[in-house]
């Protein structure tokens, strides 16, 4: 879905939130700058979907957003426990907004384990919407509560609104020829629709996504609309919701263009269709699924039309083997993993290097080590993208900072892997793969030209006159050598793992000729041309705070929290990770302090001391959770004074 939006005005992203009360016939409508909702239930109950839906209204009514989806890494947890509690976070606001936000508002619990799982998040006075129906005696002891939190006082401080979800679903639908279990399973939608009304949000999108999603099965596509109807018009009925909310249009929150909203993989995805047309390259992608990066494969399988091929391998080797020959064959070759499966691709990497061949690695990271956290986030693996392969095998990382980044990135990779011949790393993460915000879909002109000329004949000429083919004869501005593709007469050539010969390409055990090589690969990845880093320091501060990845919103977030506070920091975020920006070094020489915030354990900051001798300040976090906002302004405000 799109809509469109004017000029841009920047607002501080944790703005207080401010209400104006106007009468709408029996009910008042407040008015709120920006609000933030949890959905939270079994696995089983639909809140990723019911969220999703929630979203696409809020983009289409033009609130900015962004939010935070969180599942268990279990395909199945066992019904009303913790492990198998699933959510989704939105926070929408009339203004400019980073994060998905600090606390809910408002938390929508499906059963006793979603409430107690999310209780401790929520700020007193928040509003708490509970299923009533759920709240069986069985049901509490299985989370561990002796007594129930809806009548026990626990609950006092916060503005609770009993609400039997599951009976009020099953009397909506009682006409429909459904069995009671079947007609249950659409309180997801009897939510969605009490929220839309709560929240004042369209509903002719979701009427018509659910007609679609169910066209082959029309009884249960209307016992969806009616159960989400049920909803609005309960919310709109009873006493216990006295009050609705409006939050207006981000209509000074962006520049003028189309936006819809996306998620972090949907924009790599489009990215990398972008970059395919804008190279004038087949898109090929070998791959073999795996949490969080699959949905990647999902959607390119779907634009054959845009001359994408799609590979699922039997294995993570086989989807880079295969992307590695493709790139070979003449296509803009891309293989997608997650941190475990970079390492079972490590070794083509490493003959992805020795080839110099153009290659886009796409890990979006996760919690680790081994299997680790599947479906939680973490950016750990920044060493192995800088380090993780044998020999001497420079590679170089881009790493977006927001969904929305995601799109630009994929053209970034593409760009340097093509130009200089040369597998690129690209490090997004859970939290930005599954995470959404609006995106200004870019006019075409706005992208870079990325055609790229394959070799057609004889580049070296010998002693006697005679014209060869020489492929690793390197172009001298980026060192690049040709690609040459096979079939084309008088280009025949060799590949493979063993060291390459400078110019002629056979192989070459010499000592001197290996030392060349290792440093000419090296020399054309230390020579990428990247922007120098841009800081925001208004005024000239002592402090800098230095992020890569998806920190970029939580630091960006407390930043603002911090200068509306009347506090001096300047704040820097680093795109282009190996090669580092040209100007990093005069940069990090002016502040006194540098604070890098991680979601590891201080791999940016040891790259930093090592490479520039700053005595950088980590704060780290590795819960499988992003930053909050407050959290990091805390954090960098002790940097400021300490």
């Amino acid at each position: 879905m799109t809509s469109q939006v004017s000029s841009p005005a920047e607002q501080a992203d944790e703005a207080v939130v401010g209400e104006q009360r106007k009468p709408a016939g029996t009910k008042d409508v407040r008015r709120l700058d920006r609000v933030i909702i949890r959905f939270a239930g079994d696995s089983g109950d639909g809140m990723q979907l019911t969220g999703d839906r929630f979203t696409s209204e809020t983009a289409t009514f033009g609130n900015d957003l962004s939010t935070l989806p969180n599942f268990p890494a279990e395909i199945r947890a066992p019904a009303g426990t913790l492990p198998g509690v699933s959510s989704f976070q939105l926070h929408f606001a009339d203004h400019d907004i980073l994060t998905p936000g600090d606390a809910p508002n408002v938390l929508v619990a499906m059963n006793p384990a979603a409430l107690k799982a999310n209780i401790a998040d929520l700020p007193r006075g928040a509003e708490i919407i509970v299923n009533t129906d759920e709240f069986t005696k069985r049901a509490m002891q299985k989370v561990g509560y002796d007594s129930s939190p809806l009548e026990d006082g626990s609950l006092d401080g916060y503005s609770l609104h009993p609400v039997p979800l599951t009976t009020l679903t099953v009397e909506a639908l009682k006409d429909f020829d459904l069995t009671r279990k079947e007609a249950e399973r659409s309180k997801n939608m009897f939510a969605l629709g009490l929220l839309s009304w709560m929240y004042h949000r369209p509903t002719e999108g979701t009427e018509k996504f659910l007609t679609s999603k169910f066209a082959k099965k029309p009884d249960i596509a209307a016992a969806n609309i009616a159960a989400f109807r049920a909803g609005w018009n309960f919310g709109e009925t009873t006493e216990d919701f006295a009050v609705s909310y409006e939050i207006a249009p981000a209509t000074k929150a962006f520049p003028v263009g189309t936006y819809r909203n996306i998620s972090g993989n949907l924009a790599l995805s489009y990215g990398l269709v972008a970059a395919s047309r804008q190279a004038d390259l087949p898109l090929y992608l070998g791959s073999y699924p795996i949490t969080p990066a699959s949905d990647i494969l999902h959607e390119l399988s779907k634009h054959k039309n845009f001359g994408v091929r799609t590979f699922q391998a039997e294995d993570e080797i086989a989807g880079i083997g295969a992307a590695l020959g493709a790139a070979f064959g003449g296509s803009l070759a891309v293989t997608t993993t997650s941190g475990p499966g970079v390492a079972l691709k490590s070794e083509t990497i490493g003959l992805a290097v020795s080839l110099e061949l153009p290659l886009l690695v796409i890990d979006i990271q996760r919690g680790g080590p081994s299997t680790g956290l599947p479906t939680k986030t973490e950016q750990a693996d920044l060493l192995q993208a800088m380090f993780g392969r044998n020999g001497e095998a420079p590679v170089p990382i881009v790493a977006p900072c927001t969904p929305a980044d995601c799109f630009d990135a994929a053209l970034e990779a593409a760009r340097i892997a093509l130009t200089y011949r040369t597998p690129v790393m690209l490090l997004s993460d859970g939290y930005l793969a599954n995470g959404s915000e609006p995106w200004r879909i870019p006019e075409l002109d706005e992208l870079p030209d990325l055609t790229v000329q394959f070799a057609q004949g004889p580049n070296h000429t010998l002693q006697d006159g005679s014209e060869v083919f020489w492929p690793y004869k390197r172009d001298p501005q980026t060192l690049a050598r040709p690609w040459a593709i096979p079939g084309t007469p008088g280009l025949e050539h060799r590949i493979g793992g063993i060291e390459k010969e400078d110019g002629t390409g056979n192989i070459s055990y010499a000592p001197a000729n290996h030392d060349f090589m290792v440093r000419t690969r090296q020399a054309k990845i230390d020579g990428i041309e990247v922007p120098d880093l841009e800081v925001d320091d208004p005024h000239e501060a002592t402090t800098l705070v230095l992020g890569w990845g998806s920190t970029y919103g939580p630091i960006t977030a407390a930043v603002r929290r911090l200068r509306n506070a009347g506090e001096s920091i300047a704040q820097a975020h680093l795109r282009h990770l190996n090669p580092f920006p040209r100007n990093l070094g005069v940069v990090l020489g002016r502040y006194e302090k540098v604070v890098i915030p991680e979601m590891n354990l201080g791999q940016l900051a040891t790259l930093i001391r090592a490479k520039y001798l700053v005595d950088a300040h980590s704060y780290n976090q590795v819960n499988g959770m992003p930053f909050k906002a407050e959290q990091l302004a805390k954090a960098l405000k002790e940097a400021i004074d300490g």
